[in-house]
């Protein structure tokens, strides 16, 4: 590993030698929480039979109301190596997955492109999806050309002063307006199989917070209008406030139907065609998956 500078926080920390990044992972080896075949993403990352999604362990935001704090916090997560990621990631393609999406994994970008090309080597045949959450450095991303196949990123902030609130990070507009155009030059438009499931392409998501109508349509509007349909936008209400966001008031609700259909409404009024949106009552510990280490 070295240095560690993969993500726009650039720690300069050597986690081999035993130093903790901003993302909370020690060592040189790879941490994993889960690795399971998984139905709650967007349709044509899903599929038939789900994603074949591995969760990692650690996280370059650690954003205060993160649904999946556990690993985000790097509190839980069982250390492998590059040949039993590249396991893992057969193992998933013999369940019939759709696809190989990795979960939060920045910090340890080399080692999953050795993994990737390992597990081709043995037969791996799936797109692979870089699921990240859209803060990410531009020369990262660019070693990932040829090896992942659809960006699944986050885009969470065109305010300054919320980022920095919420993730500790002033820096995601421009930081996350860089990394997607460098995700939309590798990708460009997206192609689906005969099956409809996304085969290359580039999807971002938004997850709407409470109170913070005006943050998500500046994202939205933004996504569209430098990408238009070259992109899919994936509108969440999915928000699920838990116990770490008591020191935010402001967050401790969950987004009502007016707000999430204002979003929606708006997205349409400008012309977003290529879209995502998610019906009914969607919030709720159904997304937030039990991270015991499973298949790993």
């Amino acid at each position: 590993m070295g240095i560690c500078r993969l993500c726009p926080r650039e720690c300069s920390v050597d986690r081999k030698s035993g130093q903790t990044g901003y993302c909370g992972v020690t060592g040189s080896g790879i941490y994993a929480a889960r690795a399971s075949l998984h139905i709650w993403e967007e349709p044509c990352i899903s599929g038939t039979n789900g994603s074949g999604t591995v969760f990692f362990s650690g996280c370059n935001l650690r954003c205060v109301y993160c649904q999946n704090y556990q690993i985000a916090r790097a509190e839980t997560g069982k250390q492998i190596t590059v040949e039993r990621l590249a396991e893992i990631f057969l193992e998933l393609q013999e369940k019939g997955a759709a696809n190989i999406n990795l979960v939060t994994p920045t910090h340890y970008t080399p080692e999953i492109i050795a993994a990737i090309e390992k597990a081709r080597t043995g037969g791996l045949s799936l797109p692979v999806i870089y699921n990240c959450g859209g803060y990410e450095k531009t020369v990262t991303l660019k070693t990932l050309e040829g090896i992942v196949d659809v960006y699944l990123t986050d885009f969470k902030y065109m305010e300054k002063e919320t980022a920095r609130r919420y993730s500790g990070a002033e820096d995601y507009p421009e930081t996350a307006q860089a990394a997607l155009k460098e995700m939309v030059r590798q990708q460009g438009r997206a192609v689906f199989g005969p099956d409809g499931n996304m085969k290359r392409g580039v999807i971002v998501r938004h997850l709407l917070l409470p109170g913070h109508l005006k943050n998500a349509k500046a994202v939205v509007g933004y996504v569209y209008e430098t990408y238009g349909d070259q992109v899919y936008l994936s509108l969440m209400n999915q928000y699920t406030p838990l116990l770490q966001v008591n020191e935010w008031p402001e967050l401790n609700r969950r987004v009502t139907k007016r707000e999430y259909d204002r979003l929606v409404d708006y997205a349409v009024s400008i012309g977003v065609e290529n879209g995502f949106i998610q019906e009914g009552e969607a919030a709720g510990e159904s997304f937030i998956p039990a991270f015991d280490h499973e298949g790993i």
